[in-house]
């Protein structure tokens, strides 16, 4: 029995970390658990986002991973230094990979951040960026609509096209020359952002990134799965299981197509 990843998310935003760990990492068995019940985490208070985080991770030290992987920005933001308090094994976020990536890809030093309400309030990427680079010109955006057309599958389509159109095309006036998509659920919607923002910014996802981190922390403590057989992913969900499962096989394809997985809903409060 290896050791799981346990990659955790408010809904089917980190599904795009899973991605990228699974592309990565095939030998990795992955423990993923999206809060659709209580999705978007974004709206809500600080308080109630480490709640939940909490009860999720609570939930998924069970399966005795060796990693947890907090693949949602605004919990990241808000609950990452709780998260490492309460556990004793690595706990990643997927800001300050963002950040890395998009300072070493900036040529003009104007980096776009969109986020939810409570990423954008946190201010965590705008420290992580002047942390990493004091003088770099951050301009941010907070796009509440985004979260809620991902849920329901609405990654394409006129409606979507013109609710991202309103809510990020006033950025164009600044010279940004890297977006950030500083929620794992807005890769869903890279098409329609790129359209509205030009082919001329690059868009930051932090899900490779993020990925490329936990490899490197897993080599550097030698924990790095070493078994031939093929993992038995999970996946959990505490709201619909159906629109879930079907926009997890949808994004994952390949990816989950090759190995076994377990689909579960399970009661966490």
């Amino acid at each position: 029995m290896q050791q799981p990843i346990a990659i955790l998310d408010s809904g089917v935003g980190g599904l795009t970390v899973v991605k990228e760990v699974l592309r990565q990492l095939p030998r990795e068995k992955v423990i993923y658990f999206g809060d659709t019940a209580r999705a978007p985490y974004g709206p809500r208070t600080p308080e109630e986002v480490r709640q939940f985080t909490r009860e999720v991770v609570d939930y998924l030290v069970q399966y005795d991973p060796k990693m947890i992987v907090i693949a949602c920005n605004t919990a990241t933001a808000v609950s990452l230094l709780d998260i490492r308090a309460r556990v004793d094994i690595p706990v990643v976020g997927v800001i300050n990979p963002g950040a890395r990536a998009a300072i070493g890809r900036t040529k003009t030093g104007c980096v776009g951040v969109i986020g939810t309400e409570g990423t954008i309030k946190s201010r965590a990427y705008e420290d992580a960026l002047r942390l990493l680079s004091p003088h770099v010109q951050v301009v941010s955006e907070a796009c509440p609509q985004f979260v809620p057309l991902v849920e329901k599958g609405n990654f394409r389509s006129v409606e979507t096209y013109e609710v991202v159109r309103s809510a990020i095309e006033h950025m164009r006036s600044y010279p940004i020359d890297c977006l950030i998509l500083g929620c794992t659920h807005y890769p869903y919607l890279s098409e329609t952002i790129s359209e509205v923002m030009g082919e001329e910014v690059n868009l930051i996802n932090s899900a490779e990134e993020t990925a490329r981190e936990v490899s490197a922390i897993l080599q550097d403590q030698q924990k790095l799965a070493k078994s031939e057989h093929i993992p038995v992913h999970h996946f959990f969900c505490s709201g619909d299981p159906k629109m879930f499962k079907f926009i997890a096989q949808q994004w994952l394809g390949e990816q989950i197509e090759l190995t076994p997985v377990i689909w579960q809903v399970p009661n966490i409060s």
